[in-house]
């Protein structure tokens, strides 16, 4: 299958050094909400966004999930594993997901905390690449997170030995029906599921531009805390 034609001139933006925050995750978060369309944006970028947003709803295409975010993780042996996963909480800390800690990507990250993410918002033509290590969320806010969840969700958290084999799908659901009539009331925090936060050593912003010649910003973390800002050749 040749994808050559697929091509696609991006002239939705642009991005000026003068227009950075001065630290990413600011800049991260200001991104973020005119992803959302939470944040004031010209008229004709609103009707743009408007019209595209129409055009998906007829054609049936369901809303992107403006939090998903591509993780990258590594193993013992150097070699590397993608998948999608939800942003729940970004703050001065860094960036905060939740998972099954015996997943394969919770085992990886406890192996080796060096990760990287990308959020890609198509509608915008950004993408915000992120790279940094992780730790454990505290305890404590992993429980609030998970108290947060629906019902159906937390006992799905205790149902799924995520990445493991099962013999089929009626093998979940029972293990689910179990673990209902189990927790009637109160589903508690799993013992192996909780937050990581990866704090950023590196974010870089991308804001598509005709004939290839993007626009890319870098963020590096300096010694001292600071954040050293390049231009980056597309």
């Amino acid at each position: 299958m040749n994808l050559g034609d697929f091509r696609e001139d991006y002239q939705r933006g642009m991005l000026d050094r003068a227009a950075l925050a001065a630290n990413p995750i600011a800049q991260f978060e200001s991104w973020f909400r005119e992803a959302t369309g939470d944040k004031a944006q010209s008229r004709w970028r609103k009707i743009g966004i408007a019209l595209f947003k129409l055009w998906s709803a007829l054609c049936n295409h369901r809303p992107p999930d403006i939090n998903a975010m591509t993780l990258a993780t590594v193993d013992h042996d150097g070699k590397p594993s993608t998948r999608t996963v939800l942003l729940k909480t970004v703050d001065e800390r860094g960036f905060i997901f939740f998972t099954n800690y015996d997943s394969r990507k919770g085992r990886e990250l406890t192996e080796n905390p060096n990760a990287a993410l990308t959020f890609f918002w198509s509608d915008l033509e950004r993408q915000v690449c992120v790279a940094g290590t992780v730790e454990k969320l505290p305890l404590a806010e992993s429980e609030a997170y998970f108290k947060s969840r629906p019902r159906g969700s937390r006992i799905g958290a205790w149902a799924s030995n995520q990445s493991e084999p099962v013999p089929d799908r009626a093998f979940l659901e029972s293990k689910w029906r179990a673990l209902e009539k189990k927790f009637p009331n109160d589903v508690p925090l799993p013992p192996n599921w909780g937050g990581f936060i990866l704090k950023p050593e590196r974010i870089e912003f991308w804001q598509g531009r005709p004939s290839r010649l993007h626009d890319r910003f870098s963020y590096t973390r300096q010694a001292d805390g600071a954040w050293k800002v390049e231009r980056l050749a597309p």
